[in-house]
């Protein structure tokens, strides 16, 4: 684990893979597109609004994550030739739309809540401005990445606060898709994780990438002194020795005795954690490898590390609790029309009224209300215009794309969305960070 490599960092703030990701939509959105065509509507100015109704059960404030790599997504939300010719040859729409959809690019204005801070019930993480057809059919794509983006951040960040001042490596690859596995590596950093097993995710967004070695190279070797004398002449003492395999006081004496008292560190990775933390941390005191750390993995959520924090662990190895968001895999989000103009032009504000899924119709505006020692007092939803600052408080919402060009770069480059992540959970009352079921940190007060 201690094998670290910082990767190399993208020249912009987002990486644009060359693939089209048009069709990373659901069929509806493009035969609503047809019918708004057909009928005369698609041209008709209109506000959509991303936000979650409630927060996951218990929890107490989620941590917006995926801006980022929205927006290179939508650059290149581009129906090309073969796009156009699978929807084509399957039917989907007809040849008016083909033709629309061929010249797609997005014209319209975003808004949205920066990378790394926190919302609440009905914050307006993104607002998307401009016409129908042009803004409905970002439905399907902004909520898959933000939606699973900030479940993995909001996780990860009830998980670095569990920790304190230990590090968090995410360790998550193996136990989601591919691709998953890349995004929760950059929320999870976004959050506070200190590194990630995913080179992907070192390479294509500058997560600085650690690993040293699994039980298969342990059990590769005859024994567990031929393999960590390997380990160590081809990565150094510097490195983490996996102590579990077989006996572990016996591993740790090997580890020792081949590595030095300057080993690195050891890995635990089944068994009691705690109980073995303080018995590996005794033996290796005695043996004089005083500041060699205890790593700690297996199965690890929020509760768990919050409960090994008494123990002397150094560092805590996250998997299948992180990348599946600890219990809640999405955040909940929806995209939902707050606003269109009428038929004189003006613009109106529309709502859903279905039980158990109304919304509030208007353009939406956001600030976090503070008070005089700067902690969050509530979250502040101006309809139609801005709320009033009483002096002390935060607007929320950014400038992301104006006139479908990207202009909020520095809102989703990864070192900066990791400091403001560290801020804003620093403006939060203390109640936040609790993790004992309860209700939203602050309230949400629309005005």
């Amino acid at each position: 684990m201690s094998s670290h490599s910082p990767a190399p960092r993208p020249t912009t703030a987002y990486a644009v893979p060359a693939s089209s990701a048009a069709l990373l939509t659901d069929h509806y959105e493009l035969t609503m597109v047809q019918a708004a065509l057909r009928s005369g509507a698609a041209s008709r100015r209109c506000v959509f609004e991303t936000f979650a109704r409630r927060l996951p059960d218990g929890r107490r404030y989620g941590v917006v994550a995926g801006t980022g790599r929205l927006l290179e997504a939508i650059e290149r939300f581009r129906f090309g030739d073969e796009e156009i010719a699978a929807l084509r040859a399957a039917d989907v729409v007809d040849a008016d739309t083909l033709d629309f959809l061929a010249g797609y690019r997005f014209q319209g204005d975003i808004w949205g809540y920066a990378e790394g801070e926190a919302y609440f019930p009905g914050s307006p993480v993104l607002v998307v401005e401009s016409d129908f057809a042009h803004g409905v059919v970002l439905e399907t794509l902004v909520l898959s990445i933000l939606n699973h983006d900030s479940a993995v951040a909001s996780a990860a960040s009830r998980m670095t606060g569990a920790a304190g001042t230990r590090p968090c490596i995410e360790m998550g690859s193996r136990r989601t898709h591919e691709e998953a596995a890349v995004a929760a590596a950059r929320a999870a950093y976004i959050a506070g994780f200190a590194t990630t097993s995913n080179l992907e995710a070192g390479r294509r967004w500058g997560v600085p990438t650690a690993g040293t070695a699994a039980h298969a190279f342990t059990l590769l070797h005859d024994d567990e002194r031929e393999a960590f004398t390997a380990q160590v002449e081809a990565l150094g003492v510097g490195t983490t020795l996996l102590v579990d395999t077989y006996d572990v006081p016996r591993a740790v004496e090997i580890a020792v005795e081949v590595a030095g008292t300057d080993l690195g560190a050891v890995r635990l990775d089944s068994g009691d954690l705690l109980v073995q933390a303080h018995e590996v941390r005794e033996q290796l005191d005695a043996l004089g490898a005083t500041g060699t750390r205890i790593v700690v993995t297996s199965d690890l959520d929020e509760f768990a590390i919050a409960g090994l924090a008494a123990g002397p662990v150094d560092a805590y190895g996250v998997g299948t609790q992180l990348v599946t968001g600890s219990g809640a895999p999405t955040a909940g989000m929806v995209y939902k029309l707050v606003a269109r103009t009428d038929d004189s032009g003006e613009m109106v504000g529309v709502a859903k009224a279905s039980k158990d899924k109304t919304s509030v119709g208007g353009r939406k505006f956001a600030l976090r209300r503070r008070n005089e020692r700067g902690t969050a007092e509530a979250e502040i939803i101006g309809i139609g215009e801005a709320p009033a600052d009483d002096g002390d408080d935060r607007a929320l919402l950014v400038d992301l794309v104006r006139d479908g060009e990207v202009v909020g770069g520095e809102h989703v480059a990864l070192a900066a969305a990791r400091e403001r992540h560290e801020a804003s959970m620093a403006e939060l009352p203390r109640s936040a960070h609790q993790l004992s079921r309860g209700e939203p940190a602050i309230p949400t007060t629309y005005l």
